[in-house]
């Protein structure tokens, strides 16, 4: 009452002159979401996924001792086959069952049952994955016509301060909504991977609503939740959502029926500080600065060099390397994307053809046998393509091994799929024909420099 009075006697108005009202009617009181929820909500569904293991069936399996008397004196432990079973959400994109979750809740299941908000279950199987965005689409078996959709919006019209809704089964309890706005556009969660950058949003998410809907007040799906930071198990403001772009991007791979694969740029990039940033000449920490260029990447045909900045794609800031590949990946590989680079205090606009990360050198996948230690290791020469597919640096060259006989000399000496075989007694190994013809050549003793992760060590045999 005080406010309104204040407003109508003429006293100073708010700093930017936008005019604040008391509500003057009790509709205006009654304002409220639920029209936006009951768009939304029934195109919200709950996933529970199941992936069944084998586990020991005896009760003194955790006792140290009696594992110990039982193993050497007594009868096999009995094995018992369990459903271990993971609870999620789900939104409805499409009207023949199609449906969008996180990757993370159907990885490995080997059932899916999803709940639709009236109550009906069906079946569902899995038509695609990405692990790197940790978004994956099902299929509902024996789908009806009559199911409700949920349209995706443009999570690129989203500002910091616009409201959202998000809606999902929070452990297991039904279905939820909660409010909030979006607390950053574009934000890596600490502790993150950086494959992608994420919607940041203080609408409550707990374990349960990954896969759920992140839906702003047109009643259009503009993230998928997925992540929370939190210190207790629970939602303490700090939710994380995979834009809507993201999704249309992969779902337009998967209605041409391709297997997604992300564009490649080529580029090693690391984010600007301050003190770079006036090594640079930039007038504040900005974009993403190139550090290496693959000599056969879509960058380098650009003419993008190290050292200089990229600074936006396709007019959209960048300001870490998750954002660089959130922007790239909702580019097919054949698309052109526009990039805005910063060298020497110039900035100048480059277009890029984007592809994906070639096969070269081919891959050349050979299972070594003979007499000597690789005996047993099947192999193959890394390429970006081959490294993207394993998650590997896309720069790393040489052989790496791929399997591991279970008979042959390569699993005794402890070998493990993922190592690099680096050099043969200081000679450099860069594929797979030159790793053949120097194990051919008789020798009594073997000095083999291993590659493991960040690990560089030298086994010998002799």
């Amino acid at each position: 009452m005080l406010l309104g009075l204040l407003l109508a006697t003429g006293a100073p108005q708010p700093a930017g002159g936008q005019q604040r009202l008391v509500p003057e009617s009790r509709e205006q009181i009654r304002l409220s979401f639920a029209p936006v929820v009951r768009r939304a909500a029934p195109a919200v569904v709950s996933i529970t996924s199941r992936k069944f293991v084998e586990v020991t069936a005896d009760p003194f399996a955790a006792d140290p001792f009696f594992r110990f008397f039982f193993r050497e004196f007594g009868p096999p432990a009995r094995r018992e086959r369990r459903a271990r079973t993971s609870l999620g959400s789900g939104v409805i994109v499409r009207g023949d069952g199609l449906v969008v979750t996180n990757n993370h809740v159907v990885a490995d299941a080997d059932s899916i049952t999803v709940v639709l908000g009236d109550k009906r279950e069906f079946e569902a199987r899995i038509l695609m994955q990405d692990e790197d965005a940790d978004l994956a689409f099902l299929r509902l078996e024996d789908a009806p016509d009559d199911l409700p959709v949920l349209p995706l919006g443009d999570s690129d019209s989203l500002e910091t301060g616009d409201l959202v809704l998000a809606i999902g089964n929070p452990f297991g309890i039904g279905q939820t909504v909660t409010s909030g706005i979006i607390s950053a556009a574009a934000r890596t969660p600490p502790g993150g991977k950086g494959a992608v950058s994420f919607l940041q949003t203080d609408a409550a998410i707990n374990p349960g609503n990954s896969g759920g809907a992140l839906v702003d007040l047109g009643g259009t799906l503009v993230g998928i939740n997925t992540a929370i930071f939190t210190r207790g198990g629970g939602s303490i403001g700090i939710g994380f959502a995979i834009p809507a772009n993201l999704v249309k991007a992969r779902l337009l791979a998967l209605e041409r029926g391709e297997d997604f694969v992300p564009p490649w740029l080529g580029v090693e990039v690391r984010g600007v500080d301050a003190a770079l940033a006036e090594a640079l000449g930039l007038d504040r920490p900005r974009g993403v600065v190139v550090e290496r260029v693959h000599p056969a990447s879509a960058a380098a045909r650009a003419g993008i060099r190290p050292g200089e900045v990229i600074l936006a794609v396709d007019g959209f800031a960048v300001g870490d390397p998750a954002g660089l590949n959130t922007r790239l990946a909702l580019r097919a590989p054949g698309e052109r994307a526009l990039l805005d680079l910063w060298r020497r205090g110039r900035e100048r606009r480059v277009t890029v053809v984007l592809t994906p990360p070639p096969e070269e050198p081919p891959r050349d996948v050979t299972l070594l046998r003979g007499r000597h230690p690789l005996d047993g290791a099947r192999v193959a020469n890394l390429s970006p393509a081959l490294a993207q597919e394993l998650g590997f640096d896309p720069f790393a060259r040489g052989v790496v091994v791929l399997e591991i006989a279970r008979r042959g000399f390569a699993r005794r000496l402890g070998l493990r799929p993922g190592d690099r075989i680096l050099a043969i007694d200081g000679r450099e190994i860069a594929e797979v024909r030159e790793l053949e013809r120097v194990l051919a050549e008789p020798r009594r003793r073997y000095d083999i420099t291993i590659g493991r992760g960040d690990r560089r060590f030298t086994l010998t045999v002799g």
